[in-house]
């Protein structure tokens, strides 16, 4: 006896010394901890608060937005028994203390049950399931199944399930989470509430690395979280995994500089000085400027990836003109790319957007993908509005209209 309790000391002093990533220890707990996501929030709280909560929920969207965490949230809520154990209905946001609250962030709480579809594809796993939804809750107020990369599961599993899900037992609540929409059949979607998790905008995501860099004692500048925001592209799981993943880099002092060569990776910042020159077709600069990034550290696709990236947004920016917003870059950048459709055309925009499309190819089958890139880059400053043929043809006639006169 005396052996177990030394052995239970140990594991206790074990589990409190262990290292949490930052995308675990920060992950959210309750709905107020939840950014980006205020719609899904607010008619979850309603429906809650007034006795209207659906028997099934499909929560879609990119990885690391936040769909197994609100989905534990919702369980929780459904479960949770008030700070003085004495609350039999659901809350519009779990108190965190109670012991049905402790076990399911433990995972361990009797009724809510998670599964990983991407294991459990089968129709059996399914069946397993609408057996025990016939059992009633041990200890909360629902039974809940949160089923994870629900599009995973096999046509006949998900035949398996239609049943169940347009009549189930009303101590049972289902929670499905994917990346994949397009692969959920018709039947499925119809019988679940759907709620698609948006992106978080680079201005969500840098105000939470900030706070979490206060918290941990993280010296940073606002370019370096920038980095980091812009490359995580609206995921939050990404960027709580790639601070935590600088800080060791950096000791604790995020420099942009440092990430950006640790990644290889060339940020929009870097490559919308690029595509400026481009466009103004000034090929001694665009050279320069190509040669900084890329001996900086960043790969060749990366720059031709954010190239892309960037045109795309000026595409965008000069067909919506002042509607244009776009949550995955900050506002410096958005105003960046609102000047560049400024001046240019779809046209212009669309021959560069083939141009480097076609670089993709170039690049991947150059023995020397710098020179590759270098080349292609020269290539496209000669359809910079200086040089477009519309600029030749108005040019040309000016001349035989002087001539004439």
């Amino acid at each position: 006896m005396l052996l177990t309790k030394d052995l239970q000391k140990n594991k206790l002093s074990i589990e409190n010394t262990e290292y949490k990533v930052f995308a675990r220890k920060y992950r959210p707990r309750k709905f107020a901890d939840l950014i980006g996501q205020e719609y899904l929030v607010q008619t979850l709280q309603n429906a809650i608060s007034n006795n209207k909560i659906a028997h099934s929920f499909l929560l879609t969207g990119i990885r690391g937005v936040g769909k197994t965490t609100t989905a534990r949230i919702i369980a929780a809520s459904l479960n949770c028994k008030g700070e003085n154990e004495n609350f039999d209905k659901p809350q519009t946001e779990p108190c965190l203390v109670c012991s049905s609250c402790k076990s399911i962030l433990a995972d361990n709480h009797p009724d809510v049950i998670e599964i990983d579809a991407a294991s459990k594809t089968g129709v059996d796993d399914i069946r397993e399931i609408i057996v025990n939804t016939s059992y009633t809750p041990t200890t909360g107020n629902y039974k809940v199944y949160i089923i994870d990369e629900v599009h995973m599961l096999s046509n006949n599993a998900f035949n398996a399930l239609l049943k169940t899900l347009e009549e189930p037992p009303s101590h049972t609540k289902f929670i499905f989470a994917t990346t994949e929409i397009r692969k959920i059949p018709l039947t499925i979607l119809s019988r679940c509430q759907k709620f698609d998790l948006k992106r978080v905008t680079n201005t969500q995501l840098t105000q939470l690395l900030k706070k979490i860099c206060d918290k941990e004692n993280i010296k940073f500048d606002d370019e370096a979280l920038e980095v980091i925001c812009n490359h995580a592209g609206g995921s939050v799981r990404d960027a709580l995994s790639l601070l935590d993943q600088m800080r060791l880099v950096t000791n604790d002092e995020l420099s942009q500089d440092v990430i950006r060569n640790t990644l290889g990776y060339s940020d929009l910042e870097n490559s919308l000085e690029l595509f400026e020159n481009l466009i103004k077709g000034q090929t001694d600069k665009v050279i320069s400027v190509y040669n900084n990034i890329y001996q900086s550290g960043a790969e060749v696709r990366n720059i031709l990836n954010d190239l892309l990236e960037i045109t795309y947004l000026v595409s965008k920016a000069i067909i919506l003109k002042n509607d244009f917003s776009e949550v995955k870059v900050s506002s410096q950048i958005e105003e960046k790319i609102k000047s560049f459709s400024d001046k240019l055309s779809v046209a212009q925009v669309s021959r560069i957007w083939q141009m480097l499309l076609k670089a993709l190819q170039e690049v991947s089958l150059s023995p020397n993908q710098r020179q590759a890139l270098e080349m292609i880059l020269i290539r496209i400053t000669y359809l910079a509005p200086n040089y477009n043929l519309e600029k030749i043809v108005t040019k040309l006639q000016d001349e035989v209209k002087k001539k004439a006169s």
